[in-house]
């Protein structure tokens, strides 16, 4: 902390005979008595600094009115402070800080310009040996003292190359403590995060691996459907699935059983960051499961990235290998219960109206079976054409008959003939019509038959309309169902690596420094904030 300079005060009469520094008057000598020398004041040949501006000295109630405006400004301390360091530098003897400011302005000098500032932080070095050779050396007790050090521009030359060491020495000091900070809280730990980058941690090995979700080609797809089949977008979301899977718990536990992921991460010859421990839970196992496998998937391209870390690089191609095959069976997973849903349903239609079909076949031909007749229709038309020849030649023998009766003398025989072939033919119709009502075989008369037969079939063709419609609709679901298999085809197989991917360490060590000198200037910088807010 620089000490503040106390100026000497100085009391001079109006009667124009100076006083000393002590502030009694000099006596006068007696008449007759031969006048006494001046003592020499310091300056020389130069006259006294104060006496011409004591004579011109303005009155008490002007001072105190120009101290008093100057204290409304509300100038701070650091301000007032700058201000007497600047009049002392320039040979001013103010008697407090506003006092410093009204002298500066009335001698033209602006107290607060960053100029006149830097001047009092920035000392000459020549000037300030200069001024403290020109301060002479304490006098011991009883031996007079000089009346340079009396002086008031030497007293200040001294002082202002006293505050100009203390500011040097607190620069210094500040210097000082500012590398040992930085030291203690950015080199140090990097060098410690290099060392053990370079020296501890125990080498990597990491196997890169990529595959690809595609879905089956729809020949016959329309719409939005077809525009995004065989693109990324229409695997989008199975991707994501697969990707969150293979970051899943279960994937863990699964690779852990199979391969013993755990106790590889557990050997002792792991640096003690890396290694897990043994007695360590399936959460921690996690976290280091988490962190050793990387899995991106890029949208536009519709490819799944994966970066496997293991101690050794056999270890790491076959972790590889075993979390692609579990991501190869969730991809069959994902739309196999959509597929057996559909397929089922179209089995279990098509199998019903099979059913139904046969079954309706099998009636028409129980009915055939046991009616005794194959086809009811035919059978009905042969028994009316019997009926129509019948009923022609009826008609036929009418007119020979009505021919033979509009002679005058018609033959008896020949009428009576045409006579008997009418009655019988009238019986042969009367009975084929009775054929076709009477029941003549038990099972019912020819039309119920007809009618029975005709519902049967009916129905026989009503179900094979089904059956048919079924079979399209079991067809239609096999197609959407292999639409909508997936295929993980693999397009960087994972091989094992023969260097050591990690640690990098000069990447590391660089990142580390980086972070620390962030740190460091934040908290710099925060600490700075509330210093300048408390002081101020």
């Amino acid at each position: 902390m620089t000490t503040k300079p106390k100026a000497r005060r100085f009391r001079i009469r109006r009667g124009g005979s100076g006083a000393d520094e002590g502030g009694t008057t000099p006596t006068q000598p007696p008449k007759g008595a031969a006048p006494t020398p001046p003592t020499e004041d310091g300056f020389g040949s130069k006259p006294f600094p104060t006496s011409a501006a004591a004579a011109a000295a303005p009155s008490d109630d002007d001072v105190a009115a120009e101290i008093e405006t100057i204290r409304k400004e509300g100038l701070t301390g650091r301000q007032l402070r700058m201000a007497r360091r600047l009049a002392h530098k320039h040979g001013m003897t103010p008697t407090s800080d506003i006092d410093a400011v009204r002298l500066l302005r009335k001698a033209g000098i602006d107290p607060f310009e960053r100029a006149n500032m830097l001047e009092l932080v920035v000392a000459d070095p020549a000037k300030a040996k200069a001024g403290a050779a020109a301060v002479p050396a304490p006098a011991t007790p009883g031996t007079e003292i000089s009346t340079d050090v009396k002086s008031p521009e030497s007293r200040h030359v001294r002082e202002v190359a006293e505050i100009q060491r203390d500011i040097v020495r607190r620069r210094r000091r500040k210097m000082v403590a500012m590398a040992i900070r930085l030291a203690g809280f950015v080199l140090l730990p990097t060098v410690l995060v290099g060392y053990y980058y370079t020296q501890i941690a125990t080498p990597m090995y990491a196997t890169k691996s990529e595959f690809v979700i595609q879905q089956a080609d729809n020949a016959g797809g329309a719409g939005m459907g077809g525009l995004l089949s065989g693109t990324g977008l229409a695997t989008s979301q199975d991707s994501i699935t697969v990707q969150s899977y293979l970051q899943s718990r279960e994937a863990m536990i699964r690779l852990d059983e199979d391969l013993g992921y755990t106790a590889h991460f557990s050997d002792p010859d792991i640096d003690v960051i890396q290694r897990l421990d043994e007695d360590a839970s399936r959460e921690d196992a996690y976290k280091l499961f988490r962190r050793n496998i990387t899995i991106g998937y890029d949208p536009t391209e519709g490819i799944v990235r994966m970066e496997v870390v293991a101690a050794t690089p056999e270890a790491s191609a076959a972790f590889s290998r075993a979390l692609i095959g579990y991501a190869e069976e969730q991809v069959d997973n994902l739309t196999q219960r959509l597929r057996e849903d559909q397929m089922q349903g179209a089995n279990e239609t098509f199998a019903d109206a099979e059913a139904k079909m046969v079954a309706a076949q099998q009636r028409v031909l129980e009915l055939q079976t046991k009616l005794g007749v194959l086809d009811a229709a035919g059978e009905t038309s042969a028994l009316m054409g019997q009926i129509g020849n019948y009923e022609t030649e009826i008609v036929d023998k009418r007119l020979q008959l009505q021919q033979l009766l509009d002679n005058a003398q018609p033959n008896q025989a020949r009428v009576s003939g045409l006579e008997g072939d009418i009655a019988r033919l009238q019986d042969i119709v009367a009975e084929l019509r009775a054929q076709m009502t009477a029941d003549t075989t038990g099972g019912g008369s020819l039309a119920s038959i007809t009618g029975q037969l005709r519902m049967a079939e009916v129905d026989l063709e009503t179900r094979t309309l089904m059956m048919q419609e079924s079979l399209q609709a079991l067809e239609s679901a096999r197609t959407e169902a292999n639409r909508q298999v997936r295929y993980l085809s693999t397009g960087v197989n994972p091989i094992p690596p023969d260097e050591a991917t990690y640690p990098k360490a000069f990447e590391n060590t660089i990142l580390a420094f980086l972070i620390f000198s962030g740190i460091y200037l934040m908290g710099a910088l925060t600490a700075s904030i509330l210093r300048e807010q408390l002081s101020g």
